[in-house]
């Protein structure tokens, strides 16, 4: 099965700013945008919540991109523009893709499927800074390796 997007024309910048409109039309009243090397990430303000998507991006220098597989089976250099044009193919379809989840989010709000904080609960920034996923889902990965729950999940102490 292919990725979502996969072929998509649109532009990283194009992908964004629809996410910003999205937001804006869903009652978010902030947004901010950044990036570095190997990702990005959107930040908004929605429903009293602080909300972080981090977008991880393709890395230029993977063989992925830098090289083809020859009809003699084996992988050949790609030349420059090429190569940058299947990297930058791969950076906007994952825009693309956190589109579509962000307004697959927004749209279970509004029409009742879910609430706001059960959608975002993993992208919700903590007063540390933190998100509630980075916080917990180690505490979730080390329940099922050992099979214990820990307190954090079992809820408070009776």
């Amino acid at each position: 099965m292919g990725q979502y997007a996969q072929n998509t024309e649109v532009s990283q910048e194009k992908s964004r700013a629809e996410i910003e409109t999205t937001l804006r039309r869903y009652g978010a009243d902030a947004f901010s945008y950044g990036w570095e090397e190997g990702r990005a990430v959107i930040a908004f303000r929605a429903n009293d919540r602080h909300i972080r998507f981090v977008l991880p991006m393709p890395d230029r220098n993977d063989e992925k991109f830098t090289h083809y597989r020859h009809s003699s089976g084996r992988m050949k250099p790609r030349a420059e523009s090429a190569a940058y044009s299947a990297w930058e193919q791969a950076s906007r379809q994952r825009w693309r893709a956190l589109n579509l989840v962000v307004k697959a989010k927004l749209e279970a709000v509004e029409c009742g499927i879910s609430e706001f904080e059960e959608e975002f609960l993993a992208h919700i920034i903590l007063p540390d800074g933190t998100t509630v996923g980075e916080q917990i889902l180690p505490h979730v990965q080390k329940a099922y390796i050992d099979g214990k729950m820990p307190r954090l999940l079992l809820g408070p102490a009776k």
